[in-house]
């Protein structure tokens, strides 16, 4: 009788291995794709444990990936148009680069992140070492673009005023040299224009001097090479690159972020000019594209998967690259603000 019912279990457990096996969806390639906020080095070392435990969590949900790659795109917009192509399935995208391809891709996730110690919007209160950013407020999910001033002659004399509590002017403004991102980064573009258009009914492209940079990392390099006065950059973008500061130019920090030279602390040397209202944060995207990926039930597994992933340890230490605690389903409309903005920056 005993035998009789242990067989008859194996054979329940068996035929319940063939149910599952024959509800799970094979997929041969999942693409997975990061805009260059941060160098490439850096992203692809961090997050090069995520196809693993992606996997594992997708078979939880009844997705059996066979392989799960991950790149950088050259540029915000590269990474929109393969998502709008259908090159990229998922795609890691401020929400100006949303914004500016919401037609073609569509948010699943909304990312969280700790908040920083400081939220003012007076700027000579985040600079020095005694104002030093930390990363222990509450949850958030928005942050801000900070205006900088480098350590340039020019980056000094702007410096110095906003530290004495005067405020700087549009002739101030448009004599510097500014390095900015494309068009359509959140930080890096549509809200320090909307910054100028607050406060002095100007936008980026009033500026004489402005160039346009592929990433915050060499932003950062050009502020410690003094070749810009000004630079912008999301609110943390300082604890970032703290360490690569100081390090001389043929070392690199624990993250891969080349070496910059400087002396002396980056809270003393690059200092905030100008902070901007609050930018949501970014997204987790799909591609409408691609049908094998752009449906509701994968939708819903890829949603359960990441925030299964980003709740453990090893996925708090892979999505830190973005200062990503946590994500939140997300619909389209949460960016109704980012397509505003997006519009008064073009």
């Amino acid at each position: 009788m005993k035998k009789l019912l242990s067989l008859a279990l194996a054979l329940l457990m068996c035929i319940a291995c063939v149910s599952a096996l024959a509800d799970t969806v094979a997929m041969d390639k999942l693409t997975l794709q990061f805009v260059p906020s941060k160098d490439a080095d850096v992203i692809i070392t961090g997050t090069k444990n995520l196809p693993e435990l992606l996997k594992a969590e997708l078979l939880k949900q009844g997705y059996d990936v066979k392989d799960i790659e991950i790149s950088v795109g050259t540029s915000y917009e590269a990474t929109g148009e393969a998502m709008a192509a259908g090159t990229i399935d998922i795609g890691w995208l401020p929400g100006g680069t949303y914004a500016l391809y919401s037609d073609e891709v569509e948010v699943i996730l909304t990312a969280t992140r700790a908040g920083l110690s400081n939220d003012s919007t007076d700027p000579k209160t985040w600079n020095g070492e005694a104002n030093k950013t930390l990363k222990n407020g509450p949850e958030v999910t928005f942050y801000r673009s900070l205006i900088y001033a480098t350590p340039s002659a020019y980056g000094k004399e702007l410096a110095a005023k906003v530290n004495a509590g005067e405020a700087l002017t549009w002739e101030d403004l448009e004599k510097a040299n500014w390095a900015v991102l494309k068009n359509s980064s959140s930080a890096g573009y549509i809200y320090p224009t909307l910054w100028l258009q607050d406060n002095y009914g100007k936008k980026l492209t009033d500026l004489p001097s402005a160039v346009t940079l592929s990433g915050y990392g060499e932003a950062f390099a050009q502020a410690a090479a003094e070749a810009v006065d000004i630079i912008v950059c999301y609110a943390d973008g300082r604890n970032d690159y703290e360490a690569a500061w100081t390090l001389p130019i043929d070392q690199a920090d624990e993250t891969g972020k080349q070496g910059m030279g400087r002396e002396d602390s980056i809270w003393n040397e690059l200092n905030v000019i100008g902070v901007t209202p609050g930018i949501y944060n970014d997204t987790v995207s799909i591609t409408k594209a691609n049908p094998a990926v752009y449906n509701p039930e994968f939708i819903a597994a890829m949603q359960n998967a990441l925030i299964n992933v980003i709740n453990t340890p090893e996925g708090q230490e892979i999505f830190s690259v973005y200062s990503h605690t946590g994500y939140a389903v997300a619909t389209d409309s949460d960016y109704d603000g980012a397509r505003a903005a997006l519009k008064i920056a073009q």
